[in-house]
């Protein structure tokens, strides 16, 4: 069950990092964004002592995440 919350939180995490990153990407895409997302999201908020609990929590720490993820694939195609 535990797979399955996660891939939901990922999957509106990442299509929520779309939307604010504007970005067009398929819902494989936006899974993957938001898992990685809450990766990136969950270290770099525990480096500065902010943890996320709860569903909504997780949303919101995966989706910064997923949008710090999208601005550095962003800056690395443009460069």
């Amino acid at each position: 069950m535990g797979l399955i919350i996660s891939l939901i939180i990922g999957a509106i995490a990442g299509w929520l990092a779309g939307r604010i990153m504007k970005t067009n990407n398929s819902l494989l895409i936006n899974i993957i964004l938001g898992l990685v997302g809450g990766v990136v999201g969950n270290f770099l908020f525990g480096l500065i002592g902010i943890s996320f609990s709860g569903y909504l929590g997780n949303i919101i720490g995966s989706a910064i995440g997923a949008c710090i993820v999208i601005a550095i694939l962003k800056a690395i195609k443009r460069g």
